[in-house]
């Protein structure tokens, strides 16, 4: 269960201020010592960042590309140990925790091994590649007693959790739609065409397949371009979480009741299996429309301004990382037509400039020593990466779906529900 709303705000500023600070009264001998599987775009970013933190140490890194970790291990002055199977790096004893930034579809089983393992893990998003690895994720961790946080970075601005709180007590009265978007122009060539051929001798295919299907090598796929093919990730996932997370976290919701999703490859001529243009809308509980719209063929903005648009009886609140806006709603027919809310622009004034990520890794690194929950805890993640696995799920079955969330299940379709989890590859089984 998520925390009280207020509860979590106070929560928000001195989790993330202590993730931020309490590393200066740490000595050297108190250092978390990190493992890092999958050192690549993400990973790489992720170890610069690591680095600010001096409570933390990296101790080895895992990647099947060896370019990858060679430049990984470059960075950090040749230090780390370094594997090309993660199970391995599990088995050392003196690692007290892992950073997970694999391929999605390698998530839940690096995650749940780790926590297995005695590891807590700093898990990116999407936190998996099915809604039944979701779950499995959050059993294991709480069997395990590991802190587990996604990279759902926002979580740990002080500007959106106090938003947060601000729209659960009314700021702009009654939230009946709130929309958000990720954008890229790929049109015309996307991400290319590639052919099936042998992979680099440098890459270990077998292993970047892990529980996936065996199929034949293609540079469109690895080492990076895998997110525009269904069988390893999506856009929605990939990007959509960011801002699904932070929405449903503005309107105080855990889970939809009914799902549909239009979209397809309308103009981008690549070798991806997903769409280039995809809207879907999540109808929840508390009386809400939310929006979700990915466009690859075009990347102006579609809303007025910023990355978030919450309409409400009283006031539109648009919200981007530097601040946000208020706009006022006058009444409309037969209501009185006068202003309802002052104006409001606001630059942020709570979070330091640059990447909310600093101090998401903070907060994980501080939870490692109290044993608290962080504030993107895996159960948090879990539920808002089932919000951009029922927008594909309705899109495949070309349906309006109706969600229960308790249940985890489909109501009115059940070839919906069989696309909730899909059949590892041997030998790798989840938990």
């Amino acid at each position: 269960m998520e925390m009280n709303r207020r509860s979590f705000v106070k929560t928000a500023v001195a989790g993330t201020a202590a993730g931020m600070f309490a590393v200066d009264a740490l000595g050297a001998n108190e250092r978390v010592r990190l493992g890092v599987l999958g050192t690549g775009n993400r990973g790489g970013q992720l170890i610069d960042m690591i680095l600010k933190h001096p409570n933390a140490e990296i101790v080895a890194l895992c990647d099947v590309y060896h370019p990858h970790l060679d430049k990984a291990r470059a960075r950090l002055d040749g230090r780390p140990d370094v594997f090309t199977d993660y199970r391995k790096l599990l088995e050392r004893k003196d690692i007290d925790a892992v950073f997970v930034a694999t391929p999605d579809h390698w998530h839940a089983l690096q995650c749940v091994d780790a926590c297995e393992a005695g590891k807590d893990v700093y898990v990116e998003k999407p936190l998996s590649v099915t809604i039944h690895e979701g779950r499995r994720m959050v059993e294991a961790a709480r069997r395990t007693n590991r802190v587990v946080q996604v990279g759902v970075q926002r979580r740990s601005s002080l500007m959106y959790a106090d938003l947060a709180q601000k729209v659960k007590d009314g700021l702009i009265g009654k939230v009946t739609v709130a929309r958000t978007y990720r954008l890229s122009n790929m049109w015309p060539a996307g991400m290319g065409k590639g052919q099936d051929a042998d992979p680099p001798a440098d890459l270990n295919w077998d292993l970047w397949l892990g529980p996936r299907p065996l199929r034949p090598f293609r540079d469109t796929i690895a080492p990076y371009k895998f997110r525009w093919w269904g069988a390893y990730s999506s856009q929605i996932a990939n990007w959509g979480i960011h801002f699904i997370d932070s929405l449903r976290w503005m309107l105080g919701e855990e889970a939809p009741d009914a799902v549909v999703s239009l979209g397809g490859r309308f103009a981008v001529d690549d070798d991806r299996d997903i769409p280039d243009t995809m809207e879907t809308t999540f109808q929840l509980p508390g009386g809400c429309l939310l929006i979700f719209g990915q466009y690859e063929a075009n990347q102006n903005n579609p809303l007025k301004r910023g990355h978030f648009e919450l309409r409400g009886t009283n006031g539109t609140l648009y919200i981007e990382d530097g601040g946000y806006e208020i706009v006022p709603e006058k009444g409309g027919q037969f209501q009185d037509p006068k202003p309802r809310m002052e104006a409001v622009t606001q630059k942020n004034p709570l979070d330091p400039a640059g990447d909310f990520t600093i101090a998401h890794i903070g907060n994980f690194l501080d939870c490692i020593k109290t044993r608290a929950l962080p504030l993107a805890d895996v159960e948090v993640g879990h539920r808002s990466t089932t919000f951009s696995h029922l927008g594909n799920i309705a899109l495949a079955t070309e349906s309006l779906l109706k969600w229960d969330a308790k249940a985890e299940r489909v109501t009115n379709n059940e070839a919906a529900n069989g696309l909730l989890h899909y059949e590892y590859r041997e030998p790798w089984k989840l938990g």
